[in-house]
C-alpha cells in the first residue's frame, strides 16, 4: 500500500474505533453501497445524459454516503444507479469531486503496485497495479467540461472508480492468490455475525 494511502486508511479506522458515532455513521452508509456478489457491481454503467438537479442530488447524496463510510471514492453503480458517475475525496479538507462520464484520455508509461481496498469488498485489500499518472476528459454536475491531470493516490481512486463503471472489481485486478485469499476473508467475515449468536 502507498505511504500516503496507508495513512489516510489509518486515521480513517482510528477515528471509527475512536468515536461511536462515526462507527454508526459508517455501518448506517455501507448498508447503502452495494456489496460483493451484487450483480449490479458488475454491470457497465451507462452514459448521463440529462444534466438536472436530480443528478446534482445524487452527487450530493453520493458525497455525504461516502464520506459517512469513511471512503475515498464511490461510483453510482456501488448504490446501485447505472450512470456513469463518480465522487471523490483524497484529501480529507477537500471538496468531493464529481466526475460525469469520464474517459482516460492518456496514461503513463510509469506504473505502481499498491494495495486497494473498497465498501462493496469489506475487510478485502490486494495488490493492484495501475498507471501513476493519467488525464481524464469528463464534465461536472452541471454538464460542464473537465480535464483532470491527476497522480499517485488521485490517479488510482479514479482509475479504482472508472472500473467500477465498466463492472470491474479489484478482485479482477489482483493476482490468482490474492482473489483466493480475499474470498476466503469474504466468507470468514459473513460467518462472524453466526459465531455471535
Amino acid at each position: 500500500m502507498s505511504e500516503e494511502l496507508q495513512e489516510r486508511v489509518e486515521e480513517e479506522r482510528e477515528r471509527a474505533s475512536l468515536d461511536p458515532e462515526v462507527a454508526a455513521r459508517r455501518n448506517a452508509a455501507l448498508r447503502q453501497v452495494r456489496q460483493f456478489p451484487d450483480p449490479v457491481l458488475k454491470t457497465r454503467a451507462l452514459p448521463v445524459e440529462r444534466f438536472d438537479d436530480a443528478l446534482r442530488d445524487e452527487v450530493v447524496r453520493m458525497g455525504h454516503l461516502m464520506e459517512d463510510a469513511l471512503g475515498i471514492g464511490l461510483a453510482a453503480t456501488q448504490v446501485g444507479n447505472l450512470q456513469r458517475l463518480l465522487v471523490y475525496r483524497v484529501e480529507q479538507d477537500s471538496p468531493v469531486n464529481a466526475l460525469v462520464n469520464p474517459v482516460i484520455e492518456w496514461s503513463g508509461d510509469e506504473l505502481e503496485t499498491a494495495e486497494e481496498g473498497c465498501l462493496s469488498l469489506p475487510r478485502v485489500l490486494v495488490e493492484v497495479e495501475r498507471p501513476v499518472h493519467v488525464r481524464v476528459r469528463a464534465q461536472d454536475e452541471h454538464g460542464e467540461p473537465l480535464v483532470i491531470e491527476a497522480s499517485g493516490l488521485e490517479a488510482r481512486v479514479i482509475q479504482h472508480e472508472m472500473d467500477h463503471l465498466d463492472g470491474v472489481l479489484i478482485l479482477e485486478r489482483t493476482s490468482r492468490d490474492q482473489r483466493k485469499q480475499a474470498m476466503r476473508a469474504m466468507r470468514e467475515a459473513e460467518r462472524e455475525p453466526e459465531r455471535a449468536s
